[in-house]
């Protein structure tokens, strides 16, 4: 699994856990929906802290939080380069 696909499931996971759509997680960041659809599809090769940290921020978790996560206790996660 790559760090980009573990994002992904992350964000959706936390998603469901809240009862939300991607869409209304994107509203509630500020961001534009095409913005979290790019991390989706694999067109954004490498998610910046600060769109995680807006996400975190409209989860109302910290970012220890979205990463206290067993898929991040990986250590054979792969890198995008």
């Amino acid at each position: 699994m790559t760090l980009n696909e573990a994002i992904t499931q992350r964000i959706y996971d936390l998603c469901d856990k809240n009862k939300i759509t991607p869409n209304k997680l994107a509203s509630l960041a500020g961001m534009p929906s095409g913005s979290l659809k790019s991390i989706f599809y694999g067109k954004s090769k490498n998610t910046g802290t600060r769109t995680i940290l807006d996400l975190c921020q409209a989860l109302n978790i910290t970012i220890y939080d979205f990463f206290n996560d067993k898929m991040f206790k990986d250590k054979f996660l792969e890198g995008n380069y």
